[in-house]
């Protein structure tokens, strides 16, 4: 699992250039013990991993999954980013968190169990999908083509049970001027300084919706807003031209529970008060992409054998939590249950980023017995 780790750390993946990672670790793959080993193509050139173990015995479905592709590497690094360097008991390299390691403890998983056959039943699945980062096709195309009674999310969680995480709704709010060149500009609507009101109502935003106890222990009580993006002005050259129009784009982060007409309702106002500052412009928001929170129950069977296996592994009581990130769920929870468990933890993708090798060897271990459990589990 250390290994296979520092492999595909080594291999380049950022979203959109995942064909060298998906055909190495395919190759990978083919030499442990799955009975199959294949790619599935989500998009042009850009294919999900896919591996199936059976234990011959009749029984549950259980997928083990996560994404191959990660974001570009930043600036900062005082080495390789990378190299997969060992340093004692460090393993470096860009993404190891965001997952180079979750995707090693799950494939290293499938292969202890291809040795172990008599110990479960059914069939694992594991899967690496591409485009997390970009529209989650890969997730949702291998959800498409496969089906599956559980689901073990491998994203960084620390080694904690993450039960679920926040959804994210994409909002552009566009500000309506009136266009002139500059020279003439006590003629014009400047469509940028209309959306400064704007910038400030998002940015002074603290709500707390009602959710129940147990969700603001997992995510948190605040429903996280802010200003991402905003385009506006006349391209390539100059800015010769007072721009009439100004698009801008809210990411907000609703909490399990929290529809997307009740986040509207309240961006709305923030927009309505923009607006009565400045009567002279017009202002239009509309949703522009969405993607579901995910939640699964404290009790389900599915997480109840992840626990008992974190103990039996760790000599320990896992921690719970949920995030405030997304993940893959987003698209495809809805079709399968799921937990998310991984190695890994928050800062990502920052300079000279390292994990401790025992967090991924604890994950893969974990994976494992959780399957050899859930799968012998009585109904």
């Amino acid at each position: 699992m250390v290994d296979l780790t520092q492999e595909i750390v080594r291999i380049p993946s950022v979203c959109g250039e995942e064909a060298e990672i998906s055909d190495a670790l395919t190759e990978r793959m083919r030499g442990m013990g799955y009975d199959e080993v294949y790619q599935q193509e989500a998009l042009p050139g850009r294919k999900n991993v896919v591996g199936v173990v059976d234990s011959g015995r009749p029984g549950p479905t259980i997928v083990l999954t996560g994404h191959i592709d990660t974001k570009p590497v930043c600036v900062g690094w005082d080495e390789d980013p990378y190299s997969g360097r060992l340093d004692g008991e460090r393993l470096y390299g860009h993404a190891v968190m965001d997952m180079k390691a979750g995707i090693a403890g799950v494939v290293a998983a499938g292969d202890a169990l291809s040795r172990c056959r008599d110990q479960w039943r059914g069939k694992v699945i594991v899967s690496g999908v591409v485009d997390h980062m970009g529209d989650q096709t890969g997730a949702i195309k291998f959800f498409d083509e496969h089906q599956g009674d559980y689901c073990l999310l491998a994203e960084l969680t620390d080694n904690d049970i993450y039960l679920g995480h926040r959804g994210r709704l994409y909002w552009d709010v566009t500000c309506y001027g009136k266009a002139a060149h500059t020279c003439r500009r006590h003629d014009a609507v400047n469509s940028i300084a209309l959306a400064v009101p704007v910038i400030e109502e998002v940015e002074a935003l603290r709500w707390e919706p009602e959710v129940a106890d147990w969700i603001t222990d997992l995510v948190g009580p605040e429903l996280y807003t802010a200003v991402g993006r905003i385009y506006g002005g006349l391209p390539p050259g100059g800015p010769s031209m007072i721009p009439d129009e100004t698009v801008m784009r809210i990411d907000s982060r609703p909490h399990p529970g929290i529809d997307a007409e009740q986040v509207r309702e309240y961006l709305q106002a923030a927009i309505d008060r923009a607006a009565a500052k400045r009567p002279d412009g017009r202002y239009e928001m509309v949703l522009a992409d969405r993607k579901d929170s995910y939640l699964i129950e404290r009790d389900h069977p599915l997480v109840e054998a992840l626990d008992t296996a974190f103990q039996q592994v760790a000599g320990r009581e896992p921690r719970y939590a949920a995030g405030s990130w997304l993940a893959d769920t987003a698209s495809f929870g809805k079709q399968i249950p799921t937990v998310i468990f991984g190695p890994g933890h928050d800062p990502v993708y920052t300079p000279n980023e390292w994990l401790d090798v025992a967090d991924i060897k604890e994950a893969a271990q974990v994976n494992t017995v959780m399957t050899v459990l859930l799968s012998n589990r009585e109904d």
